[in-house]
Parts: C-alpha cells; sequence; structure tokens
C-alpha cells in the first residue's frame, strides 16, 4: 500500500497536554505508509450504503467510519499504543463487488505485513470483504483454522440473486466449499423474531452454532462465556465482527433495524474482552452504524468504546 493522508478532520479532539500521561487516539494516530513495524493496528474504513440497500434497510452507513474516527479521536489511552489510519475504500452505487474484493486486496496486505486489523463500515456487508482479506491471506492460506464470530441479532444467511449486507455469512459458506472446507460460523444475540424459519433450517444445516438474544442476558453470562470458549477452540485465526444492531436500541439506535430487545452492553463488551485476550484475534470489523439515525452519538460512542476494548486488550496472534 502506498502512504496515505488521515482522514480530514476525524482524528482532532481534547488537549490536555503533551505526553504519555495524556494521551488520547487523536495524538496516537498516523497515516499509515509501507514502512511500518510489523505489529501496528491498522484501521480501514469501508464507506458503503450498497448492501444496506439492496436489502431494503434504511441507508446511512456509509457514513459510519467518519463517525466512528470522531467517536474514537477523543477517547483516552492508558498506554502508549502503535495506531495508523488506511484511509477508506469507498462502494459506489451498483459495485458493492468490487468493493469487497477491492477491501480483501487492503486487508490480505496488511495481515500479511504483520498488523491487525479494525475496518470500520458500512453496512454489514462489510462482514463479507474482510472474510477475503483474511482468507486470501498468508495466514489464512497456510492452513489455519478459521473462525468467524459474529455478534448480530441476524444470521445474513439471506440466499439472494445478489449480495447484500443479508448475505455475507452465505457468501462466506459457498467460499468455504469452494475450497473444501466448512465455514467455522457462530452467531450470538439472534432475535427469533428478525429471522425467518427458513434461515434458522439454513443455520442448521451449515451447522452454526448460534445463541439467542433471550439466551444472553447478564444472569447467563456463564453460559454465554461458555459458548465463545468453545467457539474459541475450534480457531486458529478469529475474525470477529460487530453488527451493532446487536445492542439494546436504548444503546445503539443509530442503526437501520434497532432491536427491540437486544444484549446488553455489559456482555458484548465481555464477549469482545474474551476474544480480544486470546490470542486468536486477526481482524475486527463493526457495522451498520448510521449516524443519521443516531442519538447524541450514542451510537458511535458505544462502538467507539468497544473498538478500544479490542485494540487496547488484544493479546498479539500466535
Amino acid at each position: 500500500m502506498t502512504k496515505v493522508d488521515l482522514i480530514p478532520g476525524a482524528w482532532s479532539g481534547r488537549d490536555d497536554g503533551s505526553g504519555p500521561a495524556h494521551l488520547r487516539w487523536h495524538s496516537a494516530m498516523s497515516a499509515f505508509h509501507a514502512d511500518i513495524e510489523p505489529g501496528a493496528t491498522v484501521l480501514v474504513g469501508f464507506r458503503s450504503d450498497e448492501g444496506v440497500r439492496r436489502n431494503k434497510g434504511r441507508p446511512g452507513a456509509a457514513r459510519g467510519p467518519t463517525a466512528l474516527r470522531h467517536a474514537l479521536a477523543s477517547m483516552a489511552l492508558a498506554t502508549p499504543i502503535r495506531v495508523f489510519d488506511a484511509g477508506d475504500v469507498a462502494v459506489a452505487v451498483g459495485h458493492l463487488e468490487d468493493g469487497q474484493r477491492r477491501l480483501g486486496d487492503v486487508v490480505a496486505g496488511l495481515l500479511d505485513a504483520g498488523h491487525f486489523v479494525a475496518v470500520l463500515g458500512g453496512g454489514h456487508e462489510v462482514a463479507y470483504g474482510s472474510y477475503l482479506g483474511l482468507s486470501n491471506s498468508a495466514a489464512g492460506t497456510s492452513g489455519a483454522r478459521l473462525g468467524v464470530l459474529n455478534l448480530d441479532a441476524h444470521f445474513d444467511l439471506r440466499d439472494d440473486p445478489a449480495p447484500s449486507s443479508g448475505t455475507p455469512f452465505l457468501q462466506m459458506a459457498d467460499a468455504e466449499t469452494e475450497r473444501g472446507r466448512l465455514l467455522n460460523y457462530a452467531v450470538l444475540g439472534i432475535a427469533q423474531p428478525s429471522n425467518t424459519a427458513a434461515l434458522f433450517a439454513r443455520a442448521v444445516s451449515l451447522g452454526v452454532p448460534y445463541l439467542l438474544d433471550d439466551d444472553c442476558g447478564a444472569a447467563n453470562l456463564p453460559a454465554v462465556e461458555s459458548f465463545v470458549d468453545e467457539f474459541l477452540r475450534t480457531a486458529d485465526l478469529v475474525h470477529l465482527t460487530i453488527d451493532l444492531d446487536v445492542l439494546p436500541a436504548s444503546v445503539a439506535p443509530g442503526v437501520s433495524a434497532p432491536a427491540a430487545f437486544g444484549v446488553p452492553l455489559e456482555v458484548v463488551q465481555r464477549v469482545c474482552d474474551i476474544v480480544a485476550r486470546s490470542g486468536k484475534l486477526a481482524l475486527l470489523d463493526v457495522a451498520e452504524l448510521n449516524p443519521k439515525l443516531d442519538f447524541d452519538n450514542r451510537t458511535a460512542r458505544t462502538a467507539a468504546r468497544l473498538i478500544h476494548r479490542v485494540v487496547t486488550w488484544r493479546a498479539p496472534v500466535g
């Protein structure tokens, strides 16, 4: 990848002084360039509404990457981190497949350079582009067991004529079949009223383990932790994908399909902590932030907190 400029105005915020005692994301952030030593965290934006539009949702997620940067900018850092911004992959109307391919190329290059990648969506079609990057990277083609953990109210296993925000995990399953493998995919937070019987049947046919949102309350945290631990035992490299509509609408109103029930933030955060500390997390993406529908930047701030936790708590892979 070539050197990029920082997104104008995105990385600015409160400044209490110089030095590590006053460190915030905006002061730690630099523009990505190819000479960076391995081991850094690199952010990539995916400015896409096309998948949501095709899925008959409410557009606006293309503005999500910018809103996430603004929400992250003033967050305080307890310790210094090496973090870089690689800019955005922008998806034109009608060109989702090309955008996913381009995102995959960027992610694969960053992973091959030894970096941890956090992709800022965009609709949940971002997940397939992220998957292309991990599966086509050197680590993904080395025989390592890939695992995709989705925090989501929806299976996103729709069998539609054209790819959309509702199809990424069926696309992954088809791609894995072509490689002679089964997709290792698990979902936490499924809302029964938001998924048809056909989608549940497809999940069963693909061997997808899942937890309903009913079973993900704070009182059920031991069962949730056990579910995540069991998934982690099946994978060497993990792709964690967070659709913000997994959270209650009171916490995450700024999404295309706000949750009537949802998984409590403390449970979602705990899942992120477990995965981040596992030493297996190679890739994170966050999807469905729609700033046009947000209230007081509530959803953006919540998403930024989760990204902050994952990046600052993540154990090195391997």
